[in-house]
This record gives C-alpha cells, structure tokens and sequence, in this order.
C-alpha cells in the first residue's frame, strides 16, 4: 500500500513537499548519498531493497570476453514496481528479482550516518520519490544518478 501514494492523479503541490523545501540542495544529495551506501551495503549482503517506486536489487547477468567466452556476472539494477508501470503507461523490459529477501530501507541506520533526524530522511526519501512520480505523470526527463 506503500505505492499506492505514488499513482498521482494530480501534480504534486509544492505543500506536499515541506520537508524538501525546508532542506538545502546540500542536505537533500547528503541524505541520499547515505540512502546510496545503505542500498549498497544490502545489495552486498544479497539482500534486494523496495523503496515505494521500486526495487534495487543485484540480478545475474553475462559478460562477453575476448575469444566469444561469457562469463557469469552480477549486476545491480533499479526494477519499477509493476503497478507504477501500469499506471503510467511505460514500456519497461520485465524483469524477474531472483530469489532475494527483500528489505525496506532502514531510515534509523542512514540517519545516524547521516546526522539527521530519521522522520527528516525518511521524508525527503518519500517526497523526493513524489518528486519521481509526478515527473514520471508529466512524462518529464528524470535523471536519477546514484554512485
């Protein structure tokens, strides 16, 4: 039900956005630099994480080398939850998460590392995802970078 709040029907109104208009470009790269290492140390563990939108998780994959040989890789990729898809209407390859335990970002851990309050990274994670899926209702460019 946690998606559910990403279906917008309607632009996002600058007042659902209080905790991004309250922080500085600064902080909000800040916290998601700490959500980064968080999803990273998860996805190093074998663990996939769902962040509302979607999901990060590590898939299997191969990797030509010289001479015609592949090797096995892994590699870690960003899933759209299936529903977010449907609703606005985009045109993703399907993609099946191997059999992964699935996790929900742990705010309390990415604050201390951070230094901000938990409810503060918690609600710029939400509210700059609402960001993502009002772009995504627009049909916006989004540039997402993560390191």
């Amino acid at each position: 039900a946690k998606m559910q709040k990403y279906l917008l029907y309607n632009a996002v109104e600058p007042e659902e956005l209080p905790t991004l208009r309250e922080l500085s470009t600064m902080e909000i790269c800040k916290i998601w630099s700490g959500m980064s290492r968080h999803i990273y140390k998860q996805l190093l563990q074998k663990r996939a994480v769902e962040i509302g939108v979607g999901t990060f998780a590590v898939l299997p994959g191969h990797a030509s080398v010289k001479e015609g040989k592949v090797l096995p890789v892994e590699r870690p990729m960003f899933i759209l939850s299936k529903p977010l898809k449907m609703f606005y209407n985009l045109e993703c390859d399907e993609t099946t998460i191997p059999e992964t335990p699935v996790v929900q970002p742990d705010f309390e851990e990415i604050a201390e590392y951070t230094h901000f309050r938990h409810e503060i990274v918690e609600q710029c994670v939400q509210e700059t995802l609402l960001c993502f899926a009002g772009a995504l209702r627009d049909n916006k460019e989004v540039e997402f970078s993560f390191r």
